[in-house]
């Protein structure tokens, strides 16, 4: 009976989690920040093989890097960031999304799925992100900043939930001067692999990932819509088989298992 109660309280009213434990960084007026990301770009240089696998276990062993850069990146102030190009802005954020989920990680390593680490709480609810002076959870940064301050469907190509299903992590930081070519990268690297995407021609069907099934509103309003998005970073024999028009849209099964890189 006090282990339903006790999950019915956390239920209710939350209970911290030990990943929420870190307090929210102060901010300034105004701080030196470089937006080429150099921190990070260390971080990722060394655990990322830019294929989707990440060695979390050399983060946890070292976690100096990914956490200064965390803090610098939480110390700058609201109203800097707004005043910030808008290539600026959302870089700034996308790296801050995935540089959290990679802390969060490599914290836990090792386990199956980032869902083990939330407990009776979904993981996207922890207030693990430091952000403006203070925590926020990762569902927050994704749905109420990165997705209503920019509403372009090419952050789902750059956000990195930690599980095979999601696009492949970057050896390197998004970057204003980058940022588009990236992006364009971003989509084609994750809608030309048929373990996520793929054109079944005889029964005219294309399979995408669930990702345009959960966040459909941002790819399009139609199925038609989204196909012909997708069609448009695949590769030339989809694209025209997709062209013949006909075709209905079903979605493959996302694969939650951590993508963590074999250890040396």
């Amino acid at each position: 009976m006090r282990l339903v109660l006790a999950i019915v309280i956390c239920l209710l009213v939350g209970c911290t989690h030990e990943s929420e434990k870190a307090p929210p960084v102060p901010t300034a007026k105004s701080v030196t920040f470089d937006h080429g990301h150099p921190g990070l770009a260390r971080v990722l240089g060394e655990v990322s093989d830019g294929f989707g696998m990440i060695d979390y276990k050399a983060i946890k062993d070292d976690p100096a890097t990914l956490e200064a850069y965390l803090k610098q990146s939480a110390s700058v102030p609201r109203k800097q960031f707004d005043g910030w190009a808008k290539p600026q802005r959302m870089a700034f954020l996308l790296n801050v999304y995935n540089a959290t989920t990679l802390k969060l990680m490599a914290d836990h390593h090792p386990v199956e799925t980032i869902k083990e680490i939330g407990g009776l709480r979904r993981v996207w609810d922890l207030k693990v992100v430091r952000l403006f002076g203070e925590k926020i959870s990762l569902g927050h940064l994704e749905h109420e900043l990165i997705r209503k301050l920019f509403q372009s469907p090419s952050v789902h190509f750059a956000l990195v939930c930690g599980s095979r299903g999601c696009p492949p992590l970057r050896k390197e930081p998004y970057t204003a001067e980058k940022l588009e070519a990236q992006f364009a990268e971003q989509a084609k690297r994750f809608l030309r692999d048929k373990d996520k995407n793929h054109v079944d021609v005889d029964k005219k069907i294309l399979y995408l990932s669930p990702i345009f099934y959960w966040f459909r509103e941002d790819f399009g309003k139609t199925d038609a819509d989204i196909i012909a998005m997708a069609a448009a970073h695949m590769g030339e024999v989809e694209r025209q088989a997709l062209a013949k028009g006909g075709y209905s849209l079903k979605y493959t099964e996302f694969d939650w298992r951590a993508n963590t890189a074999a250890e040396k």
